[in-house]
Parts: C-alpha cells; structure tokens; sequence
C-alpha cells in the first residue's frame, strides 16, 4: 500500500523527459502497427477519427518545439475560441488538426516521430518565469465537469501533455480494437501521479486499488471511500472521458 503523500510528482527535477519520451516510444509502436482502414477508426474523442488525433499531436508537438509556432496556436485559439463554445483550447485543437489536413497518413507516424525528440527538449528549455504563470481554463466548450479551473504552465510541460500522448494512445487502442499492451513502467509511473494530484485535488482520505498491468495500492487518511477499479478506466473517469461519482468525479487534467 502507497501512502499517497509520499509519492513525488513528476516535473523537470526528476523524470519528466524520461517519461515524455516513453509515452511517445509506446505510441510509436502502437501507430506502427496500424492498418489504413484503422486511421479512418472513430475515436471517443468527438468529432475525431485516429487520423485527426494524431494531426493533433503532431500540432502540439510542433508547439512544443517552437515557442513562435506555440504562439501562433495559442493567438488563433483566443480569436477563434466562440466557434468553440468560448474554449480557446478547443479552437487551437481544431487548428492543429486542420494544419495536417494535407498529410497522408502513412506520413504522419514518421512526422510525429521527427519532431518528438525537439518537442520534449522544448518543453524542458521554458523559461522559469514562464514556468512558474498559472493560467485560467476555460469550462466550455468540451472541458468535463469538475475539470481544474487553472493550470500551471511548469505542471502543464512536465506533466499534462505527456499524458495526453498517454491517453491518446489508449484512446487509438479502443478505437482500433486492439488490446491495451502497454508499458508496465510507464502506466505504473504516469498512474501514481496522476492519483496523488487527485487526492490533493478532492483532500479527502480514501483507499484506492487499481487493478491490471501497471495498478497498484494507494492510500491517504483513515476511514474514507473504498475504490477498486481498472488502472485505465481509473485514468478515463478523472480524465474526463467516462463518468464518475463520489470522489471520482474529481477531474485532473490529460
């Protein structure tokens, strides 16, 4: 049983970029082993197929790499945000999709691979003072309930968009039918810190078990709500993407 206090977060200081690094590794081999009938695949995301997700990540990336391309991402989504139930994020998803519009999708694998390695290193080289801003979050849009009303621009490079990469890989698995092989290390790693900013999100004591490849046993207080579940499902219901009540329906950000 883990005490959920005594877990340390993943940031900058200990093994953000190892850990960025590993999901972009494992979604390789997943996209790798894709069919062309598989990128057409619907995906939960609304509105999204496998194609459209991974124009998105490749977006992000490219925003990771270049603060002027990050920029103009970031500028086109405020402009653009009441198209997108007034959330900018929204807007600049839609923007990133749209910019790979003309790729192929048997180039999209090697495109996201091309730019992984600058995207992470660009993550790592924000400025302090930029790291430390925390920014509001919009809740329209398609922000789920009980989503953080802010993030922190440091937790936001460190942390979040690895597991978006994270969950957008599962996301493709579902999609595609396939079954959900992922890296013990990674899921196990990614899923602990996921649970304590839960816990701190929620202050609530409660014993957590998540089961299959990757879970494990997390506690924090005496006496509060007893959760066993899926290690992934855990991770889909705080990130938004099935429902959850009591203590579950404390979201954190993917």
């Amino acid at each position: 049983m883990v005490e959920i206090d005594s877990i340390r977060g993943i940031s900058k200081r200990t093994d953000a970029d190892e850990m960025a690094a590993a999901a972009y590794g494992q979604l390789f081999t997943v996209l790798s082993a894709l069919s062309r009938s598989d990128w057409a695949a619907a995906t939960e995301c609304p509105g999204w197929d496998v194609s459209d997700m991974v124009g998105h990540m490749i977006g992000a990336a490219k925003a990771n790499a270049s603060m002027k391309e990050n920029l103009r991402q970031q500028v086109w989504g405020l402009r653009h945000r009441r198209e997108y139930g007034g959330n900018p994020l929204d807007a600049t998803n839609a923007l990133q999709i749209a910019d790979q519009a003309g790729l192929p999708a048997d180039r999209r694998l090697d495109t996201l691979m091309e730019l992984s390695t600058a995207a992470i290193r660009g993550r790592r080289r924000l400025p302090l003072p930029i790291r430390l801003i925390t920014v509001p979050l919009s809740a329209g849009g398609s922000t789920a309930d009980g989503m953080p009303r802010s993030v922190n621009l440091g937790h936001l490079v460190d942390v979040v968009y690895t597991r978006d990469v994270w969950m957008h890989t599962i996301d493709i698995l579902r999609a595609t039918g396939r079954a959900l092989e992922l890296d013990d290390v990674l899921t196990r790693r990614l899923t602990e810190d996921v649970v304590s900013e839960w816990a701190a999100r929620h202050g609530q004591p409660v014993e957590l078990t998540l089961t299959g490849s990757g879970g494990g046993r997390y506690t924090t207080g005496s006496g509060g709500e007893v959760i066993e579940l899926d290690v992934v499902e855990f991770c889909r219901i705080v990130s938004g993407r099935a429902s959850g009540t009591g203590l579950l329906a404390t979201r954190v950000l993917f």
